[in-house]
């Protein structure tokens, strides 16, 4: 870093260096190096936004941007207001976007003005996107955006209850819709009561099928295309209430390497904004609809829609997670297809609880009486009890190890999310679960269930073929990638 330093002091290759810099500072410890020489050499970083070379001047502005120096915020304006270069003005704004800009936020709107009257011509076009895009990121920063009211109509939408696919038959029979099909994301469902959807708990997300004439190619141009002959634009309006633009962002779920994916969504996000005129503003912070692609095979998208205006109150008891949580739409899905085993008014403990998700579920699904949970993460407790008060659940959480809890009667069942083995050896998780089903004998009732979501089945299978006590009495795949299985297991004495 001295050395870049020194040089550009000497001014000495002016556009390198700084490019070199930047790259130095994505070390947050040279970053920090940099920012406590900043306010003592300002003016040599302020002469740089003067420079005759654009790219030297658009190097000085980002790198002044990463720095956050906000005593370069009336020369970057400044600059930013005087160039002519287009494929700069971008890269200033880029910086302000990381200051204060509270007191230029209308001069920001007059600009947003100009260039949305403004004819462009094919070879501008790109950078006066950019210009606008740019703009646009800083008034939603300080402004946030104006939403849209779902629409609650009477006009039936053909709507995807997105699930496992290995249950989609689940969802579809909880469901109870005989003109529901299977769907290769979960079940799609012909429906003008979408709320009610809801009551169901086993399904991930409610998606919008986009109509379009075929399959998006990999191409942004001719895909944004299609989808703006298709029904996009008007299926947001039918689904809205309220004018203005419609802020979205772009979720791409295909094999392509991660750079190739951000590029093709952000390019195909700029012909959506640019062929809806105004009615479509990307914006990845704030936003109100996502529009998800899903590749197939051959490279191509099947286009859906994602909307955050339909509030899904399901699950607004889980406040808190760790890491290792399972998702509520997994926990309720277990318990749909454990619900026959499960006892009305039981007595239950969770040995491995985190934040309680497991039981919060298994209450939904059927009632319990008592519900006991143990964990050794004191994080996840003290999570798991605030989740239970927002689920209006009574559940006694102890801060403890399962293997050395005592309790003065014994549970009618045993519900957990199985630790995964992480750094354990094969051999200690050999004794990890002989010692579980060992406790677990020691505190269930005769006739007692134990409910296992696991991605150690050999374990269990071990210790079903070594305890006569313990019968299989459901094997379920849950998840083929990871080998996760609902295990329903009975006790017999």
């Amino acid at each position: 870093m001295e050395k870049i330093i020194s040089e550009l002091k000497e001014k000495q290759n002016i556009r390198n260096n700084l490019s070199s810099l930047r790259a130095l500072i994505k070390d947050e410890a040279q970053l920090s190096i940099l920012k406590s020489m900043v306010g003592n050499e300002d003016t040599l970083w302020l002469s740089f936004l003067k420079n005759e070379d654009a790219k030297t001047r658009k190097n000085a502005a980002l790198l002044l941007g990463d720095l956050a120096y906000q005593g370069a915020i009336d020369a970057l304006w400044e600059a930013y207001q005087s160039e002519d270069t287009l494929f700069v003005r971008e890269a200033y704004l880029t910086a302000l976007y990381h200051l204060d800009m509270q007191s230029k936020l209308a001069a920001l709107h007059e600009r947003e003005d100009e260039l949305g009257r403004e004819d462009i011509l094919p070879e501008n076009r790109k950078h006066m996107e950019e210009e606008l895009r740019a703009i646009r990121k800083i008034l939603i920063r300080y402004e946030g955006i104006s939403h849209h009211e779902f629409r609650i109509g009477e006009k039936k939408q053909e709507i995807i209850l997105v699930t496992n696919r290995i249950h989609r038959e689940v969802v579809r029979r909880t469901l109870g819709d005989e003109s529901a099909t299977l769907h290769p994301l979960g079940v799609k469902v012909c429906t003008n009561q979408i709320t009610k959807l809801f009551r169901i708990r086993c399904f991930k997300e409610i998606l919008f099928e986009i109509k379009t004439k075929s399959l998006l190619p990999a191409e942004p141009k001719e895909a944004a295309r299609i989808l703006m002959e298709g029904n996009f634009l008007p299926l947001l309006r039918e689904l809205h209430l309220g004018d203005g633009a419609f802020y979205f962002r772009i979720e791409c779920k295909s094999s392509m390497g991660l750079e190739e994916r951000s590029q093709f969504a952000k390019k195909l996000a700029a012909n959506l904004e640019r062929l809806s005129e105004g009615g479509l503003v990307n914006s990845s912070g704030d936003y109100e609809v996502e529009l998800r692609l899903v590749g197939n095979k051959d490279g191509r998208f099947y286009p859906v829609l994602k909307c955050y205006t339909l509030k899904d109150n399901r699950f607004t008891y889980r406040k808190n997670t760790i890491a290792a949580s399972i998702l509520p739409s997994t926990a309720a899905l277990i318990m749909e297809l454990a619900k026959p085993y499960l006892k009305k008014d039981a007595q239950i403990m969770d040995p491995f609880c985190g934040v309680g998700t497991m039981l919060i579920e298994r209450n939904a699904a059927v009632p319990a009486k008592e519900i006991y949970a143990t964990d050794i993460f004191g994080e996840a407790i003290e999570k798991g009890r605030i989740n239970a008060e927002y689920a209006k659940l009574g559940i006694h959480f102890i801060h403890r190890d399962f293997f050395d809890f005592k309790h003065d009667y014994l549970f009618d069942e045993i519900i957990t999310n199985m630790p995964t083995r992480g750094k354990k050896t094969k051999e200690e998780m050999d004794r990890f679960y002989g010692r579980f089903f060992e406790k677990a004998l020691e505190i269930l009732k005769k006739e007692a269930v134990i409910v296992l979501y696991t991605n150690e089945i050999g374990f269990v299978k071990k210790q079903l073929r070594l305890n006569k006590e313990l019968s299989l009495l459901q094997e379920t795949l849950m998840q083929e990638k990871n080998d996760f299985y609902l295990l329903i297991i009975g006790v017999k004495r």
